[in-house]
């Protein structure tokens, strides 16, 4: 927990992410990334002066979220669910051929909704290092551009702040950290999941690190010296190691 915590915390500060009196709303899928961040800023509220809630976007696939709330109950952390039909309108009513794409963007404007309508600016979504990895070489392969998420976007227009607190924490950790905290991580339901571009580009990943096993960590430390936009930490930065 102190490690992760403090590969989080110094993510955090190297990026200016949360300041004190932020209101921090962090978007919970019921996946392991997302727990795991939840349960980490829980950690760090108390070296931080911030206030922190839970919301997850119910896409309307059946899942079960109890176990989530349990979890946010143990952490003193109020939670909502916000039910949508994103699911059944992208599946079953368009049959969208790549989902995924309209899946994200149709997310995204519920969640930024939903913690607006409960006075919060700031988002904290749990992509972590091997996701901006992958991200890029997405980008670079299907896109033809040299390109990645922000550790910090702001969405003037929406007036959300999002906030990615795990980008110096390997997938691998995130993995091992849930299991050993026996988080409640919930099924993935969604039709298409494991049959996505995303999932090509991490297979590529596993296979080119095999040959090259500071692949990874090059790519991500490209992004920083480069430096891809917003990409340049203020702090010390120390490449993290995969353990």
């Amino acid at each position: 927990m102190q490690k992760l915590m403090g590969l989080v915390r110094r993510c955090v500060e190297d990026y200016q992410m949360i300041n004190p009196g932020d209101k921090v709303a962090v978007g919970v899928s019921g996946g392991k990334d997302s727990l795991v961040l939840l349960r980490v800023l829980a950690g760090l509220r108390e070296y931080a002066d911030f206030s922190l809630e839970a919301v997850t976007i119910d896409m309307g696939l059946g899942m079960d979220f109890s176990g989530v709330a349990d979890f946010c109950r143990s952490l003193d952390i109020p939670y909502t669910v916000v039910p949508t039909q994103i699911g059944p309108i992208i599946f079953d009513h368009r049959k969208e051929k790549n989902p995924c794409s309209m899946c994200a963007k149709m997310r995204r404007g519920a969640l930024n909704q939903a913690i607006l309508e409960r006075g919060i600016s700031k988002l904290a979504l749990g992509h972590h290092f091997d996701d901006a990895v992958e991200t890029f070489f997405m980008s670079l392969i299907y896109e033809g551009r040299i390109s990645c998420f922000q550790p910090v976007t702001d969405l003037d227009r929406m007036g959300v702040t999002q906030i990615r607190p795990m980008l110096y924490v390997h997938e691998k950790t995130v993995d091992n950290f849930a299991q050993r905290m026996e988080l409640p991580v919930i099924e993935n339901r969604c039709p298409v999941d494991k049959q996505t571009k995303r999932e090509e580009i991490k297979e590529l990943v596993y296979n080119l690190s095999a040959t090259y096993p500071d692949l990874k960590e090059r790519v991500f430390g490209a992004m920083q010296r480069l430096p891809l936009p917003q990409w340049e930490p203020m702090g010390r930065y120390k490449r993290p190691k995969d353990e």
